[in-house]
């Protein structure tokens, strides 16, 4: 099954942004990069999908002006086989993925990048229903605590757990990157054989 990676909002915007810490940076850098290496390893197409949205102002660190969307400090550069920019949660409204997609004749998606529970989750949700299978790679996705309505702090940890748990087996199957990796291996020698 033809498969592509797609690296979600891995950009500087967010160190701009006041709940920004680099508490889990070090361990999704080292996910997402082994990830990025065992695609390009085995020939896997790679996207990169950027946020810009909000006032077109040098202050907005996701304005394009402002210079901060571009790929996150740390993260192992590759040659993206497409890069889109999009303005909302999901990377299929708006920005030609899903016909980019549909012409390379992907049936796959590996979702991964930042935020967990925003983007990544939203993509994959639409993914899903637009009929593409999608491997939810948890450890290769970032997001920061939360405050929740009842002034309560909200673990990362606790909304990745949430995440995993309302994707798997619904929207996605919610793997590690060893085992997306080795899904990859899985289906083209089934493919091939």
């Amino acid at each position: 099954m033809k498969t592509c990676l797609i690296v979600i909002d891995v950009q500087e915007s967010f160190r701009h942004r006041p709940y920004f810490t680099d508490t889990d940076l070090p361990a999704f850098l080292q996910a997402q990069n082994a990830l990025i290496a065992g695609c390009v390893e085995r020939g896997v197409p790679i996207v990169r999908v950027l946020h810009s949205d909000g006032p077109e102002v040098r202050e907005n660190p996701f304005a394009l002006a402002s210079g901060q969307v571009r790929p996150l400090g740390g993260l192992a550069p590759f040659a993206a086989a497409a890069s889109f920019t999009k303005s909302r949660h999901s990377a299929l409204v708006g920005t030609g993925l899903d016909v980019w997609l549909t012409q390379q004749g992907i049936r796959r998606l590996i979702i991964s990048g930042i935020r967990t529970e925003q983007c990544c989750e939203t993509t994959t949700r639409h993914a899903s229903d637009l009929g593409w299978e999608v491997d939810y790679v948890t450890d290769a996705t970032l997001t920061w605590d939360m405050v929740q309505p009842d002034g309560r702090t909200l673990a990362a940890a606790d909304i990745k757990a949430r995440t995993a748990t309302v994707l798997q087996g619904r929207f996605a199957q919610v793997v590690s990157v060893p085992q997306a990796l080795a899904r990859l291996t899985t289906t083209t020698t089934t493919a091939t054989a």
